[in-house]
């Protein structure tokens, strides 16, 4: 299968509560309490910081099942699922280990610094309008890896990427945890990409809510992975919304996948689909593969390689890293991405 794009973002175990504020109290070396700590939901624009005594207070979803997020310069990053927001949450950070990591230089080096920043801007990024609107403020403190042996190309950073995103009107701090291209020979071209993949936590801030940016960002929800998990949750289908397909044959999802929906989220089940479908993959553990259509013009493909998994309230779901999307909705990356709690009351 070409060019496939695995969007791995982290999650967390199921959760089921009412939605709170919860309130807190966050203190470093020698129990000192800690100000300007930011605490914020993986993904999303709720974000808050500690006063002077180290205390905050953030509306907290753990029906959401989002990951949150303590990070503070020279302290190592808590991230912390499933708390219950009944009750105060004391955070003690751990101080980091001042390890700089060596650079290493290699002479005749195959491929240079720009061409390699290139590859990462147009697999992290991507390459759309919003992507040429968008810019990482530190790219210097990027570094990349590219193992001649397995053919795969590594980046890393021990700073969040601090990316503006003029066309959406967005400041996000990305903390990259992992980044990987692997080809098929050893190249730095895109046409020799056989699959690639990018996850971490991120905190979205608003710089710009002007009519043209609104608008903008409606687009840029329109025919989005956070729109289609939202509507497969609700079995929401259709011809100006998604169509599933089996070549070109419109397929009812109905027949293809049992949706239960239990208080705080959606459990789907994939059923078994017809031999023969699935054609000529090349992928391990492929339980189903479909084409799917937004507005009856954007074709993309997905594969699933679980049987089942869950869908929350933000669109977010359980199992990201084993559901693989190919095609028009793959090509919405960094640049194009929105809040998880975009367009939620």
């Amino acid at each position: 299968m070409k060019n496939f794009y695995l969007f791995f973002l982290l999650f967390s175990s199921v959760a089921i509560f009412s939605q709170n504020i919860l309130k807190g109290k966050i203190s470093g070396k020698d129990n000192i309490a800690l100000e300007g700590v930011n605490v914020y939901l993986d993904g999303t624009t709720i974000s808050t910081i500690s006063d002077t005594n180290g205390n905050f207070a953030i509306k907290y979803e753990p029906n959401a099942n989002n990951i949150l997020v303590v990070s503070f310069m020279g302290y190592q990053t808590e991230y912390l699922t499933g708390v219950d927001a009944s009750k105060p949450l004391n955070v003690s950070l751990t101080v980091s280990k001042n390890e700089l990591k060596e650079v290493v230089i290699t002479k005749n080096e195959l491929f240079t610094r720009e061409q390699k920043l290139k590859l990462f801007r147009e697999y992290f990024l991507g390459k759309t309008n919003n992507a040429k609107s968008t810019v990482i403020k530190n790219e210097s403190d990027l570094r990349f890896k590219y193992d001649k042996e397995k053919l795969i190309f590594t980046a890393s950073s021990d700073k969040p990427l601090t990316i503006v995103n003029e066309a959406l009107g967005y400041k996000i701090d990305y903390e990259l945890v992992v980044f990987e291209v692997a080809f098929n020979k050893l190249s730095i071209s895109p046409k020799d990409v056989i699959k690639n993949f990018y996850g971490g936590v991120s905190r979205f801030e608003d710089i710009d809510n002007s009519v043209t940016v609104l608008e903008r960002r409606e687009k840029a929800y329109q025919g989005s992975q956070i729109q289609f998990f939202r509507n497969f949750a609700k079995s929401d289908w259709g011809i100006k919304k998604f169509i599933l397909l089996n070549d070109d044959n419109s397929i009812d999802p109905l027949k293809r996948f049992r949706i239960i929906k239990e208080e705080d989220f959606v459990k789907v089940e994939i059923l078994p689909q017809p031999k023969g479908e699935v054609k000529n993959e090349n992928l391990k553990d492929i339980f189903a593969a479909y084409n799917i259509a937004f507005n009856r013009t954007e074709e993309s493909k997905i594969t699933f390689q679980t049987d089942s998994f869950y869908i929350y309230k933000y669109g977010n779901n359980s199992n990201i890293e084993s559901i693989l999307f190919s095609g028009k909705i793959a090509e919405k990356k960094v640049a194009d991405l929105l809040p998880l709690n975009y367009g939620i009351k």
